[in-house]
């Protein structure tokens, strides 16, 4: 069964982040440029923060909220959900649906090495499930079912 850290290294690649004194113009340059949905926040060491789609969704309705100016450590969610790198991914999956939530920060010996979305779980399940089954279609081969003989008897 996978885990976090499976998942992770499968996904091969860094944690994309920008600083707490970043505009959100600038954090969203990024996440286009890397086709991201979400940024982490980094204040030297640390990660301080996420801000995501969902986050400038609520931001553009916010009085005085302009991408330009407004700095993510203003608008950045800075309650971070985090998982262990051991965690299997079913445990993932009812962590993100039982808190509602899109993002885990994964942790391995008190530091951070990746982040996971429900997009990472689910393609993740999916493409697990699809080798399941493309084991379970090649144990059983219809040919052997196709060779059976049913014969009458007569009375």
């Amino acid at each position: 069964m996978y885990t976090a850290e499976d998942i992770i290294n499968e996904k091969s690649y860094d944690i994309i982040y920008t600083s707490p004194e970043s505009t959100v113009a600038d954090a969203l340059k990024i996440m286009l440029e890397k086709k991201i949905g979400a940024i982490a926040i980094k204040n030297g060491e640390n990660f301080v923060g996420i801000w995501t789609e969902r986050d400038l969704m609520r931001n553009v309705v916010t009085e005085g909220f302009f991408s330009k100016t407004s700095k993510i450590k203003d608008v950045m969610s800075t309650d971070l959900k985090t998982a262990q790198f051991n965690e299997s991914v079913f445990s993932l999956q009812d962590k993100m649906l039982g808190k509602r939530i899109r993002h885990l920060f994964i942790e391995k010996d008190g530091n951070i090495i990746g982040i996971l979305s429900t997009g990472d779980i689910i393609k993740t399940i999916l493409n697990d499930k699809n080798k399941e089954l493309k084991e379970l279609n090649a144990i059983v081969n219809f040919d052997y079912y196709e060779n059976w003989k049913f014969e009458k008897k007569n009375k």
